[in-house]
């Protein structure tokens, strides 16, 4: 069904991602129409990356990109890893529930649109692949993650062919010479003249790739020609020399089945640009397949925020470029390697290497570290004739230990592992000791985040109150949601302050900003309050006294407030406001609305201001919702709008369980994705017992 998803719309490759079982990374399940190293480094795409996949399951819509402008455009890390003309979809595959992303792409011949049948066409494919999956679930079928992604043949329908041999005489009797090479590049055909011109015979190059058995083509600038005929299905052309001065022109003309390439020698004159440059050193170039995996990994690597986020990439993405099945991530700390992630371990072994100094002799961690030079370990025994212990611990074949070296000061070691024997290459060796330097860097701004993060949070933390008093005829829940954009942490505070036992006060408020300083302004606001509120002052002596503080202090920074004097013996509610959003009032029967308090101006503006009284009865069953803008605030809404709209909503929550209530409210307003501003919810619940 997938093979002829893809037949169906044209797609020159096609590929189809699944949804892992926790829901954090898609998994690449079938591909077509390309060889599966060419999508190594997309094996597994976290669900939080930014890439077509991610955005159309995530946001469940189909992304298209029509060019490789719109792509460079709307995905520069893709288009980084994928430099090539062409034209593409992803379509998320839908049915009971979300089951994964369809990838489709096309050569930039097509027509830079999408028309309404195309996408029909699309949808209906991936509805159909949805409940092939569902089928399939029925019948106990495992999650395809930690599965390599199955490759299928690419054929778009029957072929007439000539017999072999007349094939074979048509190719012999053109002037050059003549191959083919399949998907992966391999030759699976040479004419007589074209094993001339290559210097080769048949024999010799038959089933070989182009790059290894013909050394004068090892260049990433010849083999990345290949990889442009394959992705864009475009003909492509380019000029080498084999040495040591036979120029040749090579031609390649690639279909869902392969590339035919023609070869003619390029004549007396050498072509128009320089030669490629040639390196005496023996070492092999790095394959352009590495070169795009390396670039499309040091992208992503800049981008990784914390140091979890930072394991969760070299776990997804660089273990399964490089072919590893074991990684162990430690950083230095005082003299010793504390292991931050780790994947491919039990726990058992993760605790005997806990903790190890940083010169340990142990493993060779200690020597890496010390010199700052990679180790490789190509078997088990290459291991046990320098550190017998270490292979026993872990029990894998292979090793490389990786420094992690910023400004020549070890931050840590990173150290992949195989399950087999496995030899090192030159090449691989590059690439690692590239990444690990990468990794570094962002290992090290990783670590100076979260604990500027820890920071933040602890201060608004202690700011904010930790339990909220138990006030006899009162159900309380609060919510603090800090920006998602900053430092985590904000202006917004919340409070119930018991008054004896016949009283309580509740207030809310909102400082400007979501930064240190706005905590700061707001710790003292919350104090002010609870100060003059516990003196017995009523709502607006307690804003008028609280205001003048904080015009004594200049902080330049606007500040709201909303207070709340609840007196049970008098079954009274005396509120005032400082330019705050209304309360929301619920009476039994569930009769929902905005208060009506007529509002002062914010605090730390006019220190004469006055701060009118609103009282309300306070009757059985009474809840009333204070919140902070940022759970109302949206662009192009009008604010008396969406008031009416957390009105309705709160009509319709059930109140048995507050929490679930705050819960119901929060999901109804959006504010699980990105919040420009930091949200406050307080709600009160009188049970007509105080």
């Amino acid at each position: 069904m997938f093979a002829e998803t893809v037949r169906r719309t044209g797609a020159s490759i096609g590929a189809l991602y699944l949804i892992s079982p926790d829901e954090s990374v898609l998994c690449l399940d079938v591909l077509c129409g390309a060889p599966a190293e060419f999508a190594v480094p997309w094996t597994r795409v976290p669900l939080a990356s930014p890439a077509p996949v991610t955005d159309a399951f995530r946001d469940d819509r189909m992304v298209w990109a029509g060019s490789q402008g719109q792509l460079a455009h709307d995905y520069p890390r893709t288009a980084l890893a994928l430099p090539y003309p062409l034209a593409l979809v992803a379509a998320p595959v839908t049915g009971i529930r979300r089951w994964g992303t369809l990838l489709l792409m096309w050569p930039a011949t097509r027509p830079s649109h999408m028309t309404q049948r195309e996408r029909g066409h699309i949808q209906s494919g991936c509805r159909r692949l949805a409940r092939l999956l569902e089928d399939a679930v029925e019948h106990g079928k495992p999650s395809p993650c930690g599965e390599p992604p199955r490759v299928l043949a690419a054929g778009t329908g029957h072929r007439l062919v000539s017999p072999a041999e007349a094939a074979a005489d048509f190719a012999e009797r053109l002037p050059g010479g003549s191959c083919s090479l399949d998907l992966e590049g391999h030759f699976t055909y040479l004419s007589s003249g074209a094993c001339a011109l290559l210097g080769r015979t048949a024999g010799q190059l038959l089933g070989t790739l182009p790059w290894q058995s013909l050394r004068w083509l090892d260049d990433p600038a010849y083999e990345d020609s290949y990889r442009a005929a394959v992705i864009s299905r475009e003909p492509v052309a380019f000029t080498a020399c084999r040495p040591p001065d036979h120029w040749l022109d090579f031609h390649l003309f690639p279909d869902a089945s392969g590339i035919s390439v023609r070869i003619v020698p390029t004549g007396a004159e050498p072509p128009p640009w320089p030669a490629p440059h040639r390196s005496e050193s023996n070492a092999t170039p790095a394959r352009a397949g590495r070169l795009y995996q390396l670039t499309h990994l040091a992208a992503a690597l800049t981008e990784v925020v914390g140091v979890q986020d930072v394991i969760d990439l070299v776990a997804d993405q660089i273990m399964p470029a490089l072919g590893a099945q074991g990684l162990v991530l430690s950083t230095a700390d005082a003299g010793r390697l504390h292991i931050t992630g780790y994947r491919g371990y039990t726990a058992e072994t993760i605790e005997q290497l806990q903790g190890l100094p940083v010169g340990t002799t142990f493993t060779p961690a200690g020597h890496s570290l010390d010199t700052g030079i990679p180790a490789f370990f190509a078997d088990a025994e290459e291991m046990r004739r320098v550190y017998p212990e270490a292979s026993r611990v872990s029990g894998k074949q292979a090793w490389a230990f990786l420094p992690l070296i910023i400004s020549g000061r070890p931050v840590g070691i990173c150290i992949l592992s195989y399950d087999r024997p496995h030899a090192f290459t030159a090449e691989e060796r590059a690439v690692m000791t590239s990444l690990a330097g990468l990794v570094a860097q962002a290992l090290d701004r990783a670590r100076l985040y979260d604990t500027k993060h820890e920071l933040a949070h602890g201060l608004q933390q202690a700011l904010l109150p930790r339990l909220l008093p138990a006030v006899g005829g009162l159900r309380v829940a609060a919510r603090y949601l800090p920006a998602t954009r900053g430092m985590d942490i904000g202006g917004d505070f919340y409070d119930v302050i018991r008054l004896g036992d016949t009283a309580a006060a509740a207030v809310i408020g909102d400082v400007q900003g979501h930064n240190v300083a706005a905590a700061a302004l707001m710790g003292q606001v919350r104090t002010g309050v609870h100060a003059h509120a516990t003196l017995g002052s009523t709502p607006d002596q307690v804003l008028n006294a609280t205001n003048r503080l904080l015009t004594e202090l200049a902080p330049d920074l606007f500040t709201s407030c909303l207070y709340a004097h609840l007196d049970f013996a008098g079954r009274r509610v005396s509120l005032a406001s400082a330019g705050h959003p209304p309360a929301l009032l619920r009476l039994p029967g569930r009769v929902t609305r905005p208060l009506d308090v007529v509002p002062g101006p914010l605090l730390g503006i006019d220190p004469d201001a006055d701060f009118p009284v609103t009282e309300i009865p306070l009757t059985p069953g009474l809840m009333l919702v204070f919140y902070t803008d940022g759970l109302i605030e949206m662009p192009g809404v009008d604010l008396d709008d969406a008031i009416s709209r957390l009105a309705g909503h709160l009509a319709d929550a059930d109140d048995r369980d507050l929490d679930r209530l705050i819960d119901d409210l929060l999901s109804k307003a959006d504010t699980a994705g990105q919040r420009i501003d930091d949200v406050a919810l307080l709600v009160l619940q009188y049970d007509g017992q105080g």
